[in-house]
C-alpha cells in the first residue's frame, strides 16, 4: 500500500498510532503531541476517561493549530472497573501481569477528531481481552523484556501475543487507535 501525507495532524507521538496509520495509507502532515494533564477525576468512569482524554488532547492542538484537522486517541487497559496505571518498575508490572493472568480484562480506545471547520467526532472502541493463566516464569520473562515500559499494562503487538486466548473487538485499538472508527471520521472531514 502507498502511504500519503494526508491533511490532518495527529496530536500524539505515539510511534504504535503512526504505524497502524501508515498501515491504511494515511500520513498526517505534522505530529503535534498534546501535553495535557491525564489525571484520572474521582469517580471518573473509564469510557468516560479516555473519551475525555481523547477530546481534551484533540482541543489542545486545535487551540495550536487552529484551522486544521485534528486527530487524537487515548487508550486504556481495564481490568473490573479500574484503569491500570503506566508501571513505574518491574516489581508494579509483575502486579500487573499477575491481575491480568488467566482473566478478562478490555481495552478501551478512544479517538477524536475536530475538523478544520471545528465540528467535534468522538468514538470509543471496546475489546474484550482473555488472557491465558501465566506461569511464574512467563510473568519473570515477559517483566524482564522490558517491552511494556511506557505503556498502560502490555504492547499486545509484542512477546505478549503469544498468551493471548482471545480478543473480541478491535486488535488496532488495542495497539492504540482504532483504525475503522478512525478512517471513518477522517473521511467524514473530507481526508482521504
Amino acid at each position: 500500500m502507498t502511504v500519503t501525507e494526508k491533511d490532518f495532524i495527529l496530536a500524539s507521538s505515539s510511534p504504535q498510532r503512526r504505524k497502524l496509520l501508515e498501515q491504511i495509507g494515511y500520513r498526517p502532515k505534522k505530529i503535534q503531541p498534546a501535553d495535557i494533564d491525564e489525571s484520572i477525576h474521582k469517580y471518573e468512569k473509564p469510557a468516560a476517561y479516555v473519551k475525555r482524554m481523547a477530546l481534551e488532547k484533540a482541543r489542545k492542538v486545535a487551540g495550536l493549530c487552529p484551522g486544521e484537522n485534528i486527530l487524537a486517541s487515548d487508550t486504556v487497559v481495564v481490568v473490573n472497573t479500574k484503569i491500570l496505571q503506566k508501571a513505574q518498575n518491574d516489581e508494579e508490572q509483575v502486579r500487573v501481569m499477575k491481575l491480568l493472568s488467566g482473566k478478562a480484562h478490555r481495552v478501551l480506545s478512544a479517538v477524536c477528531l475536530i475538523s478544520r471547520d471545528g465540528r467535534e467526532s468522538l468514538k470509543l472502541s471496546t475489546t474484550r481481552i482473555l488472557m491465558k493463566k501465566l506461569s511464574e516464569e512467563e510473568i519473570r520473562n515477559y517483566v524482564a523484556g522490558r517491552e511494556w515500559v511506557g505503556c498502560s499494562g502490555y504492547k499486545i503487538e509484542g512477546e505478549l501475543a503469544a498468551y493471548v486466548r482471545k480478543i473480541i473487538g478491535s486488535y488496532s485499538g488495542v495497539v492504540g487507535l482504532p483504525l475503522y472508527e478512525t478512517k471513518n471520521m477522517l473521511n467524514g472531514a473530507g481526508v482521504k
